[in-house]
């Protein structure tokens, strides 16, 4: 009779320390990227994380252990040095701290200018100029209600209805 194998900390986790519903996290290469380079990087990586803190098999300390994994570039070499003056952290830290480095008041008044900036015009996808317009909404205040993204819209689009 072969005995189990003992199980360690720091070796792969034994079948029965693994919840059954921890089975179906997703693999840390499928965990969101960001650079800091794209337009709205980071409130897509805020999205996808804040997404998955809906989900009840994954915990906080499953979140910001992959946080290495998601930051790429120059947001890593950040990351790092933030994590090293800071320690390890909550993801509602980590995204305040993401809000304030990328989301700061210049890269709010380039959005706003870029949407401003950007009129409609009938030789333009109007699917695509409103998704784009959104975004833009959502950089510039997230907290905007469909009746005043509406109107703002309406502002855009030169001319009479």
């Amino acid at each position: 009779m072969n005995p189990q194998p003992e199980c360690h900390a720091l070796e792969s986790p034994c079948q029965e320390d693994i919840k059954p519903d921890a089975l179906l996290l997703p693999e840390a290469s499928s965990c969101p990227q960001f650079s800091g380079a794209g337009e709205y990087d980071n409130i897509k990586l805020i999205d996808d994380i804040d997404e998955l803190t809906d989900v009840p098999s994954i915990t906080d300390n499953w979140i910001t252990a992959r946080l290495n994994i998601a930051f790429k570039g120059l947001a890593s070499i950040w990351y790092m040095e933030m994590k090293e003056i800071h320690g390890r952290r909550s993801w509602p830290l980590w995204k305040s701290q993401i809000i304030q480095k990328y989301s700061n008041g210049t890269w709010i008044w380039k959005k706003t200018m870029s949407f401003e900036n950007e009129k409609y015009s009938v030789d333009k996808d109007p699917y695509v100029w409103c998704l784009r317009q959104s975004k833009r909404f959502k950089a510039i205040d997230p907290q905007m209600n469909i009746q005043m993204r509406n109107h703002k819209l309406l502002t855009q689009i030169p001319g009479e209805l």
